[in-house]
């Protein structure tokens, strides 16, 4: 069976952005973070940035599908960009907007469901990708977290998790520590 794995950049306060759906305020795309990231995680950089970061014929390492609620698409919509992880199959969930294009498809309905039959379906791991809300909405599908914990306090913004009050164990199964402070922490389901 496939895996779902929330992979998300978070500050310290657990915030993944701010109230506009914002996330300008994480530390810079650099250094030893960027490297670990397109060494390792290179299928999580959006179509417009794999050209410039030389991904273009990098295979995808762990995933080959990528869930987003609708906050999480709308940034890549109002840079005109309709497909942004191309490379991957798309799902986006949201009751209120329209197929934009055929790369993409929108869910509007049951998110546990479809993710439900999404993992008995043959293929690689699935990507989380954000919202909170839609986090909230699968944390019991939710098998991996891998979080880059950015030393930042927020004080507000979106969640990492949005939903009902439901303790959910997990197991945390790696650390990784970088110069700048970010810290990668990897947790699998109890």
């Amino acid at each position: 069976m496939r895996t779902l794995t929330y992979y998300i950049a978070a500050t310290i306060d657990g915030y993944i952005a701010d109230q506009q759906g914002g996330f300008d305020f994480f530390l810079p795309f650099e250094g030893e973070v960027a490297a670990a990231i397109l060494a390792d995680w290179p299928e999580t950089m959006p179509v417009h940035a794999r050209g410039p970061l030389g991904l273009t014929d990098v295979p995808n390492a762990r995933f080959d599908a990528v869930l987003m609620g609708r906050g999480t698409y709308e940034p890549a919509l109002a840079a005109g960009i309709t497909s942004p992880y191309s490379h991957l199959r798309q799902y986006v969930f949201s009751r209120t907007i329209d197929q934009l294009d055929p790369e993409v498809e929108i869910v509007s309905g049951d998110p546990l469901e479809f993710v439900r039959e999404l993992k008995r379906q043959e293929g690689m791991g699935i990507w989380l990708c954000g919202g909170g809300r839609l986090a909230g909405a699968l944390l019991t599908e939710i098998d991996e977290l891998v979080i880059k914990r950015h030393p930042i306090v927020a004080g507000t913004g979106i969640p990492l998790f949005d939903g009902p009050f439901d303790p959910t164990g997990f197991t945390r199964a790696a650390d990784r520590t970088f110069d700048s402070g970010v810290t990668f922490e990897t947790y699998t389901r109890n």
